[in-house]
């Protein structure tokens, strides 16, 4: 058989440690900001997966509020998809430019359920033309019991109403809710046409969630998930004009031909960030940047929904193929790390290892805020958590991603993972663990982290010392998850 070739060796998370090294730097005082995309920044560098069990409107909403980033997986229609994209962008907005309104023609009954399935507590009223006739408010609504009588006949009209010009300042706009003692303000052109809103309860949330990571008109980034299906290019145009920031193009295995002539494609008509993966190899990360792209995501079966491993024999394990990815893109676009995060030790590794932000799924799953069903089972509670790859989900729309039709193989399988609460909690204690990490290394920024990392390798002796060992765990943590 001539000279034996030896076998590279591949490291995972649980595989190594970070050395802790003289410190100065107190956790509190670490600087997190980092990029998923070349134009979107972070200022937690954590991403909702695009699976259909973790992130909708809802799990976006609340990750950017706490400075993070949704990306909408593509489990939906064109439409539903598009509108999940548009919630998320309407949701905080200081000045919203192009609000919901309504005809004053239209009926009580209609504009209470319009504002019932957008959740909001107001609209403008226009004309045909644009012009502001009105404006239209719950409270104008409370002790109307006739639903098909006109808005007209009840809205604030304009003749009582304090408008303002595009481009007021927030210091001139509150002046004016704390003098009128209003929550909405409807701005006009100089001809009284309607050119934007601004609302109290969207200042008062700049307020309440000062990291939120927003785009230069004060609105939540968001992202959203496509394939390489036939429609692909109609989804893409549908999301960019839902106001989507970066789309996001998901496969199993990005380094094929199929993922670069639509790479291609979309590149061609998206005016905002593409990112594309997945891809574990520095091979393929040269490819994908010389397709202009504006991030490449990391990751072939490391999740822990994910069969692609064992059903296919194909993968790297997670943190060699970052460092792979890492060497060969040279910080020219920001790396996402999918999968494989289990503990918050694993973001402060992925981001040592070359990564710029970490997208995790399982972590956020049992989230209030996930889309998955619950399930109560002996008296505790859980979610539902199926990998993309799994039968449910490719028969719901996922099979382009394994490259499949007709009979399904799948790489993935349904579970269920525990109850978590809202998603504000569990960030907050990845947040806590990444920053204790930074202090450990004596790094103030995740760039400082790169550069001061040094893994060590361990045995499994070494694995099994580092988790809690020798006792029965009688309460735990709400950073620490037993795995069986």
């Amino acid at each position: 058989m001539g000279k034996e070739r030896p076998f590279d060796l591949g490291l995972t998370f649980g595989d190594v440690l970070l050395a802790p090294g003289y410190s100065d730097v107190i956790p509190s005082d670490t600087n997190i900001d980092s990029k998923f995309s070349r134009n979107i920044n972070l200022f937690l560098p954590i991403v909702s997966s695009a699976m259909d069990t973790v992130t909708e409107d809802e799990m976006a909403i609340a990750v950017a509020l706490q400075g993070g980033l949704g990306i909408i997986h593509k489990n939906l229609s064109i439409e539903d998809q598009a509108t999940q994209v548009r919630k998320v962008k309407r949701f905080e907005s200081v000045l919203i430019p192009d609000p919901i309104t309504v005809a004053p023609s239209v009926t009580i009954r209609e504009v209470e359920e319009l504002m019932s399935c957008h959740n909001i507590s107001g609209v403008p009223v226009v004309d045909g033309k644009g012009y502001l006739k009105g404006i239209i408010t719950k409270s104008d609504l409370i002790f109307e019991d006739d639903k098909n009588k006109k808005i007209k006949e009840v809205m604030t009209v304009r003749g009582k109403l304090i408008t303002g010009k595009k481009g007021v300042s927030i210091e001139q706009v509150k002046a004016l809710f704390r003098k009128h003692k209003f929550e909405k303000l409807p701005l006009v052109d100089k001809n009284d046409k309607l050119v934007g809103l601004i609302t109290l309860r969207d200042i008062i949330k700049r307020r309440e969630f000062p990291k939120a990571n927003i785009d230069k008109e004060g609105r939540l980034y968001c992202g959203a998930a496509v394939g390489i299906s036939d429609d692909t290019p109609e989804r893409a145009r549908e999301l960019l004009s839902a106001g989507v920031d970066c789309l996001v193009v998901d496969t199993a295995h990005a380094h094929t031909k199929k993922v670069f002539d639509i790479a291609k494609r979309l590149r061609k008509i998206c005016d905002r960030d593409l990112v594309v993966g997945n891809i574990v190899t520095g091979e393929a990360a040269k490819d994908l940047l010389k397709l202009n792209v504006d991030a490449v995501k990391v990751g072939v079966g490391p999740g822990s929904i994910c069969t692609t491993r064992v059903i296919s024999g194909i993968g790297i394990p997670q943190l060699t193929a970052i460092r792979n990815v890492a060497e060969a893109v040279k910080g020219k676009v920001p790396i996402v790390a999918d999968g494989g995060i289990t503990f918050s030790g694993d973001i402060t590794k992925a981001l040592a290892g070359g990564a710029d932000s970490v997208m995790i799924g399982g972590l956020l799953a049992g989230t209030d805020e996930a889309p998955g069903d619950s399930i109560l089972l002996e008296g505790r509670r859980f979610k539902v958590y199926r990998g993309m790859g799994s039968v449910d989900a490719m028969e719901a729309g996922s099979k382009d991603r394994y490259f499949q039709t007709g009979k399904l193989v799948p790489e993935g399988v349904v579970s269920r993972v525990p109850y978590k609460g809202p998603v504000s909690e569990v960030l907050f204690q990845l947040e806590g663990g990444l920053r204790s990490g930074m202090g450990y290394v004596g790094a103030r920024s995740l760039q400082e982290l790169k550069k001061k990392a040094k893994f060590i390798q361990v045995t499994n002796a070494g694995l099994t010392e580092s988790h809690p060992h020798d006792v029965t765990i009688i309460k735990e943590p709400p950073n620490y998850e037993i795995i069986n």
